[in-house]
Order: structure tokens, then C-alpha cells, then sequence
């Protein structure tokens, strides 16, 4: 073989390396972003209700749920930091966004907020599982990471279950709020991958 068909033929051996780093730090960047969001919809829709009188449970459950956030995203600093991943670009929109969704859910009420709660973990229940079955067909090299993103996948279901026992349902417009607050989580998965 010639020095150029070697060199071809190594090129092509390391594009399904590269193509699979590349697959595992989109993973790694947009999870990261996701919690990141995440902590700030709570950040948002406590502002709002700690200030409301009589909502002292709701509070409570939702800063449960804002803990489990707080992890996910530390733990998501850490992968990051270890694997030398670039966060996403989008992360002062994601401060903002995730913020003005909370708070703006809140300000319709206490199911409006159980029904964005819903409907964003729905997506990430998706999401993850999406990329629990990637990384079961990348084999054991990327256990702990899917191992992680499992783990955290149930709880984020516990949250979704939460809030439509919670009433989430009920929300004024439900299914209008519910579809738009999807499209926007997915939207912003999209973006987050490789921006």
C-alpha cells in the first residue's frame, strides 16, 4: 500500500473515534445546559411563590426538586471539567430563559408551574433515554456515564410524576402551555449540542 493509501486508510480508522468523542461531548455539553436551565426555572418559580401566602408545601416540594437540580448540574461541572468539554455558547440566554419560564409559570399559579415541570421533564425523560440506549451501544467504556444520566433520568421521571399528581393537568390551557414548553425544551437541546 502507498503512503497516501496508508494515510487515507487511518484517516477513515479515526473518523468513528472522533465521530464518537464528539457524539459524547455533544451528550456531555447539552446535559450540562439542561441542568443548568433547569436550576434556573426553579430559581425562577420559587422567587415568585416563596411569596405567596399558603403555598409553604409547594415551596418545599419544588426546592426538593431545585436540590436534585443542584446536583445533576455539580455533578455535570465535574464531567465537564474532566473531560475538557466546552460548555455551551448559550448559557447566559439558558440563565435568562430558564429564569423568565419559571417565573412566568409561577405567575399563572401553582398548576401552570406543576405543568411546566411536567412538560420539561417529559423531554428530558425523553432526551436521556435517547442517550442511555447511545451510550448502551457505545459499551462499557462509557458505563459511568450512562450509569449517571440513568440515575438522573429517574429522578427527573420522580419530578414529572410529582407534578401531575400535583395538579399539572389542571393548568389553564394545559395542552397549549404543555406543547409549547416542549418545543421549546427541544429546541434549546438542539441548540445547546452544538453551540
Amino acid at each position: 500500500m502507498s503512503a497516501s493509501g496508508e494515510n487515507a486508510a487511518s484517516r477513515v480508522s479515526a473518523q468513528p473515534g472522533r465521530a464518537r468523542k464528539e457524539a459524547i461531548e455533544e451528550m456531555i455539553r447539552v446535559d450540562h445546559a439542561g441542568e443548568y436551565g433547569a436550576v434556573r426555572i426553579y430559581a425562577g418559580q420559587l422567587a415568585v411563590l416563596r411569596h405567596v401566602p399558603g403555598k409553604e408545601e409547594l415551596v418545599a416540594k419544588l426546592e426538593h426538586m431545585a436540590k436534585d437540580e443542584e446536583v445533576h448540574l455539580a455533578r455535570f461541572n465535574e464531567i465537564v471539567n474532566e473531560r475538557g468539554v466546552r460548555p455551551t455558547a448559550f448559557a447566559p440566554v439558558w440563565h435568562v430563559a430558564g429564569f423568565a419560564l419559571g417565573a412566568a409559570t409561577a405567575l399563572l399559579g401553582e398548576k401552570a408551574a406543576h405543568a411546566c415541570t411536567a412538560a420539561v421533564e417529559e423531554v428530558i425523560d425523553e432526551h436521556y433515554q435517547s442517550q442511555v440506549r447511545r451510550l448502551d451501544e457505545m459499551g462499557e467504556t462509557e458505563q459511568p456515564l450512562r450509569d449517571t444520566i440513568e440515575k438522573f433520568r429517574l429522578e427527573e421521571v420522580e419530578h414529572r410524576d410529582e407534578a401531575i399528581a400535583s395538579g399539572a393537568k389542571e393548568a389553564p390551557a394545559y395542552p397549549l402551555l404543555s406543547g409549547a414548553i416542549k418545543a421549546a425544551c427541544r429546541l434549546a437541546i438542539r441548540i445547546s449540542e452544538k453551540a
